[in-house]
């Protein structure tokens, strides 16, 4: 793993862009194939951001999942989709706060931007962008970019929630709470010394 030698003015949080999670339905998440490309395409701008010495520090997040989830620890869909290029961080988590038990905040300034992409968009990217904001850190959640699960509620009025409609609550909760929604036009500028 890299140091964190040089303070960064911004960080790229990928969370849980994991074979199982991302592959597609029905044991990915629906939008699999629009979140995958997507965070491909925020990851590549992030690495090719110039001038090096302001580009963003990149840190994938790794959930640790139970026996049977599309995550599961030590299986090949537990393994990351695009494994990280020298000097970006890989960090394995068992919460769905990216910061709890983990490194994390130790490898993100308070004083960074944090920009958000990844899986599953109501709890582990909700939960870490909300710890971001709380740090002090501005939170830059990337829509279309962010995906998660239908739920299926098994109760008697068994309620159908589809996965994007969750994925808007999320972001308009987080809008409130003070992150910055952008849509996927503001990528190819994102990591721009601004």
């Amino acid at each position: 793993m890299p140091t964190a030698t040089m303070s960064p003015h911004r960080v790229l949080l990928v969370l849980n862009m994991q074979v199982g999670l991302a592959a597609d339905p029905p044991r990915g998440i629906p939008a699999a194939a629009t979140v995958r490309a997507n965070v491909a395409r925020v990851l590549q701008h992030a690495r090719m951001a110039v001038p090096q010495e302001r580009a963003p520090r990149i840190v994938h997040m790794r959930n640790c999942g139970e026996a049977g989830g599309p995550d599961e620890e030590g299986t090949s869909e537990w393994e990351l989709l695009d494994a990280p290029q020298d000097g970006e961080f890989l960090i394995d988590k068992r919460k769905g706060n990216a910061f709890d038990g983990t490194e994390l905040g130790e490898i993100v300034p308070v004083d960074a931007e944090v920009v958000v992409v990844g899986v599953m968009s109501e709890y582990s990217v909700k939960s870490t962008c909300r710890a971001a904001l709380q740090r002090g850190n501005t939170v830059l959640l990337i829509s279309g970019a962010h995906g998660t699960y239908d739920h299926k509620e098994l109760t008697e009025h068994r309620r159908f929630t589809p996965a994007h409609q969750i994925s808007a609550q999320v972001e308009e909760e987080l809008d409130k709470a003070g992150a910055i929604v952008l849509d996927m036009s503001y990528v190819p500028g994102l990591f721009d010394d601004r």
